[in-house]
C-alpha cells in the first residue's frame, strides 16, 4: 500500500509499505478520507513521533474482519474509527477522565490515517468503531473526532443558555466551537481571530460578533458586547501562554476559561492568583475525546444539528499531505484540509 510518511513537517514522502497484518479481534480498513488536524503541525508535539504516518480523523470501509471480533461489523461497512481508546476500568476512567488513562495514550492506529489501509486494533474495534449512517457523508464523518473533542470541552464549561461565550481562534476548530455554542444556547457569542477572512466567516456562520485581538479597541468592544461584565465562558484555541494571559485580563466574575490546545512544555503562564481569587475565575483544560463523546458527535451530525461540510476548503491525495500540513501551519483562507488516500488532487475553496 501507499502511505504519506512525515520525517519533518516540511518533509513528507509518499512511500510503499506493507499492508498491516491483523491479529485476533482487529479489522482492516481501506481509508476513504482523513482530516488534517492542527495538532499534526505542532512541531514540539509531532517531533517525538517522527518519522510517522500522521492523521487521526479517518473514515473508511471495512475490508477485512477476524473471527474473534467482539462487535457486529461486516466487510463493506462504512465506519469512523478513533485513534485512541481508554481501558474503561482504571481510576481515571471510573471518574470520566478517559483521556488520562494509560491505555488511551498507548493505543494507536497502524500506521495512521494518511495511508491507503489501516489496521484497527481489537481494543479500538471493541470500544470506538462506529458505523456511519447513510445521511452522513465521508467528509462529514471526518468531523466526528474533532466535534467529539469540542463536546468534551463544552461538558467542562457547563454552559447555561443565555450565558456569554468567547471563542479565541476562528479556524476549523474555533468554528466548530462557535456552532456548538449556538447549539447550547450561548448569548452573545464572540469570536476573535487576527485573520480578517476568518472573522468574517465566523460572523456569517454563528458568531454574533467577531473581533480583531490586535485592535486598539478590542477590550472596549469585548466589554461592550457583554454589558461591561466580560465573557462568562471562554475557549482558548491558540496553544500559547500569551493567549491565555490575554483571556484572563478580560473575563467576567465567575467565568470559566477552558484551555483547548496544549502549550509547549517550556511555556508558562504569568497571572496574579489574587485577581482570579477575588473574581472567582476557574481555569480548566480539555484534552481529546473518549468513546461517549464520539457517539454524541455522531448523533449531532446524523441529526443535522451541526453543519460541518462547509468547513472543508482543501482536498488532496497522499501527494498533497505536505502541502496540507503547511496550509494548517500558515493559516489564512484555508480551513479544514482532507486527504483522499486513493487519490483526488483537487482543491476546492469554500470561503
Amino acid at each position: 500500500m501507499r502511505v504519506a510518511r512525515a520525517y519533518a513537517l516540511d518533509d513528507v514522502r509518499v512511500e510503499e509499505a506493507p499492508v498491516p497484518e491483523l491479529s485476533a479481534g482487529d479489522i482492516g480498513v481501506r481509508i476513504s478520507v482523513c482530516g488534517v488536524c492542527s495538532s499534526d503541525t505542532l512541531g514540539w508535539y509531532v517531533k517525538r513521533k517522527l518519522p510517522a504516518v500522521l492523521g487521526h480523523e479517518p473514515v473508511g470501509v471495512v475490508e477485512t474482519v477476524t473471527p474473534e471480533m467482539e462487535v457486529d461489523l461486516e466487510v463493506g461497512d462504512r465506519v469512523f474509527f478513533h485513534h485512541h481508546v481508554p481501558c474503561m476500568n482504571c481510576r481515571a476512567c471510573q471518574r470520566g477522565f478517559y483521556t488520562s488513562c494509560r491505555r488511551f495514550r498507548e493505543t494507536a492506529l497502524d500506521p495512521g490515517g494518511f495511508a491507503e489501509f489501516a489496521r484497527v486494533p481489537a481494543e479500538i474495534v471493541r470500544l470506538d468503531v462506529l458505523k456511519l449512517p447513510d445521511e452522513i457523508s465521508d467528509e462529514a464523518g471526518v468531523f466526528i473526532e474533532p466535534l467529539a473533542c469540542s463536546l468534551r470541552a463544552f461538558g467542562k464549561l457547563a454552559l447555561d443558555p443565555g450565558e456569554s461565550m468567547w471563542v479565541l481562534g476562528a479556524g476549523p476548530m474555533g468554528l466548530l466551537n462557535i456552532r456548538l455554542a449556538r447549539h447550547f444556547g450561548a448569548q452573545p457569542i464572540i469570536a476573535s481571530d487576527p485573520v480578517a477572512v476568518r472573522r468574517d466567516y465566523a460572523q456569517r456562520t454563528g458568531a454574533d460578533l467577531a473581533l480583531d485581538p490586535s485592535a486598539a479597541d478590542f477590550g472596549d468592544k469585548l466589554a461592550e458586547a457583554t454589558d461591561g461584565w466580560g465573557p462568562e465562558n471562554v475557549i482558548v484555541g491558540p496553544g500559547s501562554a500569551a493567549a491565555i494571559e490575554s483571556t484572563l485580563a478580560h473575563v467576567a466574575p465567575g467565568a470559566t476559561v477552558l484551555v483547548f490546545t496544549p502549550t509547549s512544555p517550556e511555556a508558562s503562564v504569568d497571572y496574579r492568583p489574587h485577581d482570579l481569587y477575588f473574581k472567582e475565575v476557574t481555569i480548566t483544560h480539555s484534552y481529546s475525546a473518549g468513546p461517549t463523546d464520539t457517539r454524541e458527535a455522531l448523533e449531532l451530525l446524523a441529526g443535522g444539528a451541526i453543519e460541518v461540510e462547509d468547513l472543508v476548503t482543501d482536498r488532496f491525495g497522499l501527494e498533497g499531505v505536505g502541502e496540507a500540513l503547511q496550509l494548517v501551519k500558515h493559516y489564512g483562507e484555508s480551513l479544514r484540509s482532507v486527504i483522499y488516500p486513493g487519490g483526488l488532487g483537487v482543491k476546492v475553496k469554500a470561503i
